[in-house]
């Protein structure tokens, strides 16, 4: 257990609320969100995510050929949306955005599984992410494996 109980900016915590600050941004040809795929495997770019200089000491682990998880603040999400038709189907019917993977939602956190493609520095590229250029980058975790692996 953590036992960590600063408070205020330096720890993450507002007063009142919590703070994301971005770790890095997405550098990807995915300009418009019509036209991006839904899900990363489903036709996406390859694409760079471009990290903070004072989050580099984070990276000196990750490998090419690893999959990590990359969370994303989804910022161009409506954040009013609690019900959708999955994938954008009117012919479907409407389900609560929990049980979605929409990007429109009260706290729109992207995840995305991919697959480290290369590493340049602050630099690492990608394959299977959807996001848009531009996009800012919440977090990475390592996809992990079974119990024996960890």
């Amino acid at each position: 257990m953590n036992d960590d109980t600063r408070q205020g900016p330096e720890s993450g915590r507002d007063e009142g609320g919590y703070v994301l600050r971005p770790i890095g941004r997405v550098r990807s040809p995915l300009v418009d969100r019509a036209s991006a795929p839904r899900q990363g495997d489903e036709g996406s770019p390859e694409a760079w995510i471009v990290f903070e200089p004072d989050v580099a000491d984070g990276l000196r682990d990750l490998a090419v050929g690893a999959d990590v998880l990359v969370l994303t603040w989804l910022d161009r999400a409506d954040r009013d949306v609690l019900s959708v038709h999955p994938r954008g189907d009117a012919r479907t019917p409407v389900r609560g955005v929990f049980d979605t993977r929409s990007p429109d939602r009260p706290n729109p956190i992207g995840l995305h599984r991919v697959r480290i493609i290369t590493i340049d520095g602050l630099r690492m590229g990608v394959r299977d992410l959807e996001a848009l250029d531009g996009t800012p980058i919440v977090d990475v975790k390592p996809v992990l494996g079974g119990i024996g692996e960890r």
